[in-house]
């Protein structure tokens, strides 16, 4: 069976759902399609600093700037930086001030799906093909057996876009770095010494060209991640306990290995991928890409998600500027796109290199002290 929609939307996360929602204020409706069955398929996790710059322009332009307030994580903000003898090399407290409160993903992605119509999205809808038709109109063909055609096709579908070969050949490389990612749950019962370590917000350890970087959640766990240098394969071949992981950080303060031998259950091991710095496609009539699929870089310059929605404004604001003439939109769109992918790629790369260097916990008590003593 097959339908049409006018603009169908590829993806269900931040960006996506940005788009659809800046589109319906605008009075244009859009069809999402999701490959997970439902909201509640899986956790969504993780805290997310949200940027005056970006993120919450877009969340301006969707008109639920009020309600994200509500859902900041006060004391979020804070930072500590520390060696692994479990010195602090530099510190910031939560004075409210700051341009980049801290926000649960999973509220933040509940706020935007709940501020969408029912049946806007589609759910279980895993992308088996995507082909062009005439006039600037595509097809997408789903696992369940039905088809969409669309006028515009929007690929919000992440690091491994299928939308994304309809303008481009690049595909993510892996950076060096994977994670092993940790909780420590009901952690100022549970874990004190480690929540009293890590503090209320953000919390970043270097050293050996390695690190653990760890933020308090709004349950009051506690997210863990340690980041290693190692090979590609590694993810595939060792053995998937925090014990394995432990041994990367011999010889470090017992208060920071804590942080992951006491962790609750098995880490989740995952490689960090990114598209190449600079990334862009020629105009390709009725399609286009937002996110990590245009863009896909590492978090460590905390500007993937917030990319992501900006990406989902921008391009809403464009078509609705340009109501009668999509390509005009596309255009103006891409414009501005690559030159902020690029930019923010750039970042992240170079923070990637800053903090995984051998002199990585200097180079960052630098850039967060100005070279002052911490």
């Amino acid at each position: 069976m097959t339908t049409h929609h006018p603009i169908a939307i590829i993806g269900a996360g931040l960006g996506g759902l940005t788009a659809a929602r800046v589109l319906q204020v605008n009075g244009i409706e859009a069809a999402l399609f999701e490959l997970e069955p439902s909201a509640e398929a899986r956790v969504q996790g993780g805290m997310l600093d949200i940027h005056v710059e970006s993120g919450q322009r877009a969340l301006h332009a969707a008109g639920l700037y009020d309600d994200f307030r509500k859902l900041i994580h006060e004391g979020g903000e804070a930072m500590r930086l520390v060696g692994r003898d479990g010195t602090v090399h530099a510190a910031m407290e939560d004075d409210g001030n700051g341009g980049r409160p801290e926000v649960d993903r999973g509220d933040l992605r509940k706020l935007l799906l709940d501020s969408l119509p029912h049946g806007a999205i589609h759910w279980g809808k895993k992308v088996t093909g995507v082909r062009p038709l005439d006039g600037g109109r595509h097809q997408v063909s789903f696992a369940d057996g039905s088809t969409i055609t669309t006028d515009l096709l929007i690929g919000a579908d992440g690091a491994w876009s299928r939308v994304r070969s309809l303008v481009s050949d690049a595909v993510p490389t892996y950076t060096g770095i994977s994670f092993a990612e940790f909780d420590l749950l009901d952690a100022e019962v549970r874990h004190p010494r480690s929540a009293a370590l890590i503090g209320s917000g953000f919390f970043i350890c270097l050293g050996d060209e390695r690190g653990i970087l760890a933020h308090r959640e709004t349950d009051g766990s506690l997210h863990v991640y340690a980041g290693l240098k190692v090979e590609e394969a590694w993810v595939d071949t060792v053995d998937p306990t925090s014990t394995t992981v432990l041994r990367y950080f011999d010889g470090w303060d017992e208060g920071l290995r804590e942080l992951i031998a006491s962790a609750d259950g098995s880490p989740v091991l995952r490689r960090i991928h990114a598209l190449p710095v600079g990334h862009r496609w020629e105009r390709t009539a009725g399609v286009t890409l937002l996110g990590d699929a245009a863009h896909l870089m590492s978090p460590f310059a905390g500007e993937g998600a917030n990319l992501a929605m900006f990406d989902g404004a921008e391009l809403s604001q464009a078509i609705a500027a340009h109501r009668n003439d999509t390509e005009a939109a596309l255009t103006a769109y891409e414009s501005s796109l690559f030159p902020r992918g690029e930019a923010s790629a750039a970042e992240s790369a170079e923070s990637l290199e800053t903090m995984f260097a051998a002199d990585g916990l200097e180079r960052m008590t630098e850039f967060f002290t100005g070279g002052a003593v911490a």
